[in-house]
């Protein structure tokens, strides 16, 4: 009899198949896939500031945290954990456990991305995906069934006892076959560009752990450090990799009823595929989005310095102090409030009439940097003008009408 026959989760978990079919056309998932790596290969080409990169990493990695933690039910906000992982958000002890989470999670995910970018091995092990679920659990208070780091030796019930896990006598045989497919052929093909092939790779990863449930907690953490680990190996920007955590995170009903729905259809898991890599795209569109925002910010400081070349009276400086200031407030303000827009300028304008701001605006206006509004009583930076030196294009309005 063939060894394999005597597992009993066949019988309970027949959509664990260790196969994926992706042979039927399907155009929409297969351009979903390619935009995807395409968009990945730009954010990782884009140069950016580095104190600009490194917020950019801060915020996404918090996001990705607080996203991975939130679905299990951590109730911290997304500006808690950017504190959390600036090392600057102190709880009351009632509350720590909740830090000590996004603590485990942040620092799984720095450990994941150092050794991805150190060259280290990318095959998936056993050993390796346990000590994954050991980290994420370290210090937290677990029920008495649950040994952080080892395969479960009861049954499982989760999603409010929706879904049952694998039977736990065939999760270590799951997890060693898991592996198995994963380093396999089945993720190596001449055909399909490997980045296309990991993202794949990735999100299937996270379902089959989500199905299997190896461990007595901690899955659904585990499960995501392992799509970490594939996307980074892949080549896939440090700072893109946790936007596929935070799209389930955005959309977790959809989330649990794409996981449900894929095992119920004997495992196909196209919908699921498709579901997770439209949100990816979307994702990966926002980002490049605020880098684009952030470079045009840039470009927007830069344009002003030139402005003032040449230009080195204490009064210059002020002038480029308010407009620097000034294009903080997207909106405008009022003339009056000038003054209070930054210490700085409060400090320059103490001892002057609101003459002066309006002698400053005005030489500002004439510039061509600034513009008053609503009859002169509100002012704005004209930053929209750095736009002008983004390649021509045809509106998207004008693409409609046509």
């Amino acid at each position: 009899m063939d060894r394999q026959n005597l597992y009993e989760y066949q019988k309970t978990h027949p959509w664990i198949t260790f196969s994926l079919k992706l042979s039927d056309p399907n155009l929409p998932l297969w351009m979903n896939l390619g935009a995807a790596a395409s968009k990945c290969e730009h954010i990782a080409g884009v140069a950016l500031d580095p104190a600009i990169a490194k917020n950019l990493l801060v915020i996404y990695l918090a996001k990705g945290v607080n996203a991975t933690t939130a679905i299990e039910g951590n109730t911290l906000t997304e500006q808690q954990v950017i504190e959390r992982v600036k090392g600057e958000l102190r709880l009351p002890l009632s509350q720590e456990y909740l830090g000590q989470e996004v603590d485990n999670v942040i620092a799984a995910c720095n450990k994941v991305a150092k050794d991805s970018v150190s060259g280290k091995s990318t095959h998936l092990t056993v050993d390796q995906i346990k000590n994954f679920n050991k980290m994420i659990l370290h210090g937290l208070e677990v029920e008495s069934h649950v040994v952080p780091g080892e395969i479960r030796e009861c049954s499982v019930v989760v999603g409010g006892g929706k879904y049952r896990g694998a039977p736990w006598q065939d999760c270590d045989y799951l997890l060693n076959r898991f592996c198995d497919w994963m380093n396999g052929p089945d993720f190596q093909s001449a055909a399909l560009p490997q980045n296309v092939l990991s993202i794949i790779k990735a999100i299937v990863a996270h379902v089959y752990i989500a199905w299997i449930h190896p461990f007595g907690d901690g899955n659904g953490r585990t499960a995501r450090l392992i799509e970490l680990q594939i996307l980074l190996s892949a080549g896939v920007p440090v700072l893109s990799c946790q936007l596929l955590s935070n799209h389930y995170n955005l959309t977790r009903s959809m989330y649990y009823h794409k996981l449900d729905e894929a095992s119920r259809n004997g495992g196909n898991l196209v919908p699921f595929l498709e579901y997770a890599v439209q949100g990816f795209v979307d994702q990966l569109k926002l980002q490049i989005a605020d880098i684009q925002t952030y470079q045009l910010e840039l470009a927007w400081q830069n344009y002003v310095h030139e402005q003032f070349k040449g230009r080195s009276t204490k009064a210059d400086e002020r002038r480029r102090w308010l407009v620097m200031d000034l294009s903080k407030q997207p909106m405008g303000i009022s003339v009056a409030q000038v003054p209070e827009l930054s210490t700085r300028l409060a400090a320059s304008y103490a001892n002057k009439t609101s003459r002066a701001v309006v002698r400053d605006l005005t030489v500002l206006k004439d510039m061509g940097i600034v513009e008053f509004f609503d009859n002169k009583k509100r002012v704005r930076a004209k930053s929209e003008i750095i736009k002008a030196f983004l390649p021509t294009r045809r509106s998207e309005k004008s693409l409609k009408s046509r």
